[in-house]
């Protein structure tokens, strides 16, 4: 059974968050969207982040139907000026964010000679340089106000090679170390910061793509199935509770056991 296959059934201990504030980006669909009902569940103050207003509102207005604290703010990570404002208007109106969690990230596919210089560098400012510069700011603030806290980023599972999608995968190898770096860097100042490699999630971007690739399957993962974005959330939550206190600059690793077999993306 998956971990939402039983009624979306609690898994840690009600309460866990209660008090804390979490900040996802890209929280408004998908993993994100996942991300923020299951820390909302745990009686987390949830502010969501992306750039589409409309689906951000939608998602806060059924957070809050399920009983969840929830706010949204609009914003493109990839401008410096906006990250800043965004986490100047949280410590405002709702306190420096306990968790964050940079789930925000975009791609398209092509084969890497068709791949534009304006397109390689949309793709990485987005997954890489948006994701340096909400780490950046939050970790200014935590560490003025020595209040600690934890960074999860979601990266690829399978950093070996993704054929027709060279950007994305150059740049969330990057932040598989730049992960690294900065739980080497921050740990003193009480920031942990790891990753979470989700593999082929059932979300409506991998429907896209398996739509644009009819070989695209399953059926040689030691686990045969499409993993849920629950399942995903689940592995932030426990990077996040005091489960994760003595953990930091790992990648963890949600894949069904992709990684352990050869199978990859058919180029």
């Amino acid at each position: 059974m998956t971990a939402e296959g039983n009624s979306h059934a609690p898994v840690f201990a009600p309460g866990l968050f209660a008090g804390r504030h979490l900040l996802v980006t890209g929280g408004g669909t998908g993993i994100g969207f996942a991300i923020a009902r299951e820390f909302a569940a745990l009686s987390a103050r949830v502010t969501i982040a992306a750039r589409t207003e409309a689906k951000l509102q939608a998602a806060a207005d059924e957070l809050r139907k399920l009983g969840g604290d929830a706010a949204w703010h609009a914003v493109n990570i990839r401008d410096e000026a906006q990250v800043e404002a965004l986490f100047d208007d949280l410590v405002r109106d709702r306190g420096l964010p306990d968790f964050l969690v940079n789930n925000a990230g975009g791609q398209f596919a092509a084969a890497a000679l068709d791949i534009s210089a304006n397109g390689f560098r949309a793709v990485t400012d987005l997954n890489l340089q948006g994701t340096w510069q909400m780490c950046r700011a939050f970790a200014r603030r935590a560490i003025a106000a020595h209040s600690g806290g934890r960074i999860v980023n979601i990266v690829f599972s399978d950093i070996e090679g993704a054929p027709r999608f060279a950007h994305a995968a150059a740049a969330r190898a990057a932040v598989v170390n730049l992960t690294k770096t900065l739980a080497m860097e921050w740990a003193r100042s009480g920031i942990l910061v790891n990753a979470v490699g989700p593999g082929t999630i059932d979300t409506e971007g991998i429907r896209q793509y398996a739509a644009e690739d009819s070989g695209r399957n399953v059926a040689g993962l030691p686990v045969p199935r499409l993993g849920t974005p629950r399942e995903v959330a689940l592995a932030v939550a426990y990077l996040c509770s005091p489960a994760g206190d003595y953990v930091t600059g790992t990648v963890l690793v949600v894949d069904g056991g992709a990684a352990l077999t050869s199978r990859r993306m058919p180029e």
